[in-house]
């Protein structure tokens, strides 16, 4: 398939000033050229062209064009590049794509220039995953985090602590090769453990971090709990700044989850207004409310409304008791009718919200500034990250027992080989498919 040169229209599906047709291989000059008014075999590389496009079988104009030529190596995919840039009408686009095809181009699959940057050495795996997030970046954090992540920021982040484990490892296999060098416990006492708890609290580190921007990636997990009537749904439509719930007097209304986004500052929150939590025998309310116990146990943030205008009581006191241990604030609401004193006091319905979007955002000021660090990007980068942790820690458990060094290497090695994952030095082939398969066509 690398041998194949592949064409794809990398532009938006929708009519616009210009679009974009990339081709990627080989032959992407001599194909392009076979359609162009100019011959592009004689242009230098990174050179833009002015011409027309036309059709090899009818010798009827398609186009006007610009065509730039990028030539390998020194391309995105270290392959010959060709980017013709046509009007952007949607048909017109397609035709220009569907004689590339014909002409001797293969359709690239979603995210194969980028695969064969890749694939061809031009980028790591986790570079590979960054573009994809700029593509996809929905707020300012998501943006500033695959920034990093293009320029290469988890290489600089696992380069040094790939080094660390690697002096390890040799320190092991030299006393392994020449056991008369050192005496064995104290080179296991005095330099190798300390070298992996070293190492080891580095990675906890890192995974610390790692988490605080990953929860801020995807979207804080924000559950709206309370009992009946307290204004949950009023809440989440003044958040939202639409009337995704309905909102009545009559308790028991909100029967199921109610979802939706919202980005405060820095700060996205993935809401979910619950049912409200009492004793009932309605058996539609009953799963409504098992439903927003699960959201309780799921959340990240715990939003608890209380009604400011009456005092708590025993069903409060329960929830407050339910989600004592789970990240909360507690927001009085109603205070347009019954003004307090305490807490984060709010009004749902006019609005009055500043109190709550200042608490969230001071609550999750620590975790911003992680972001600001780099830090590991997915869970896929993550879950490698703790089992490398995994593996040092049995490597720890190992040498503190006393066992043979030559037998601590296999989990040192494990280790190793989990960190060269993530940068994809180690990868499967059925891993890469399925996440290049989740770009969009053409990038």
């Amino acid at each position: 398939m690398l041998k194949d040169t592949i064409a794809a229209i990398s532009t938006a599906n929708q009519d616009g000033a210009i679009s974009i047709v990339r081709l990627s291989g080989a032959d992407a000059i001599d194909i392009a050229n076979q359609l162009f008014s100019a011959d592009l075999t004689q242009k230098e590389s990174h050179t833009i062209t002015y011409g027309t496009i036309y059709d090899p079988n009818t010798h009827e104009a398609v186009d006007e064009v610009l065509v730039s030529v990028f030539k390998a190596p020194k391309t995105f995919t270290r392959e010959d590049v060709v980017e013709i840039n046509c009007h952007g009408g949607r048909f017109v686009t397609r035709k220009v794509l569907s004689l590339l095809l014909s002409s001797g181009a293969r359709l690239a699959q979603p995210g194969e220039f980028t695969q064969r940057a890749f694939l061809n050495g031009r980028i790591d795996l986790t570079q590979a995953e960054a573009i994809n997030d700029l593509i996809n970046a929905k707020n300012n954090t998501n943006l500033k985090t695959a920034i990093k992540g293009v320029k290469g920021s988890i290489r600089k982040l696992l380069d040094p602590l790939i080094s660390d484990l690697l002096d390890i490892i040799a320190n092991i296999e030299v006393n392994i090769d020449y056991p008369e060098y050192d005496d064995v416990e104290q080179l296991t006492d005095e330099k190798i453990l300390p070298m992996a708890k070293a190492w080891s609290a580095k990675i906890k580190a890192i995974l610390v971090k790692s988490e605080s921007s990953q929860m801020l990636k995807e979207g804080i997990k924000t559950a709206i709990i309370g009992k009946p009537n307290v204004g949950k749904s009023s809440l989440l439509n003044a958040l939202l700044e639409e009337e995704k719930a309905i909102v009545t007097d009559i308790a028991g209304t909100t029967r199921d989850l109610v979802e939706g986004t919202i980005q405060l500052g820095h700060v996205a929150l993935n809401l979910i207004d619950t049912a409200g939590i009492r004793e009932t025998e309605d058996v539609v309310e009953k799963i409504g409310i098992d439903r927003s116990l699960q959201a309780i146990e799921n959340a990240q943030l715990v939003l608890m409304v209380l009604d400011a205008s009456r005092p708590l009581d025993e069903q409060d006191e329960e929830l407050l008791k339910l989600t004592e241990n789970k990240t909360r604030i507690l927001v009085y609401n109603k205070t347009d009718i019954a003004p307090v004193n305490e807490g984060v006091a709010i009004s749902a319905k006019t609005n009055e919200l500043k109190p709550l979007i200042q608490e969230i955002e001071r609550l999750f000021e620590k975790h911003l500034i992680a972001v600001e660090e780099p830090a590991l990007n997915n869970e896929r980068q993550i879950a490698l990250m703790n089992r490398a942790l995994q593996s040092m820690n049995q490597a720890i458990t190992a040498m503190n027992s006393g066992m043979e060094l030559d037998l601590v290497t296999i989990d040192l090695q494990d280790a190793y080989t989990s960190l060269k994952e993530i940068l994809g030095e180690v990868s499967r082939d059925d891993l890469l498919d399925t996440l290049f398969s989740n770009f969009c066509l053409g990038k």
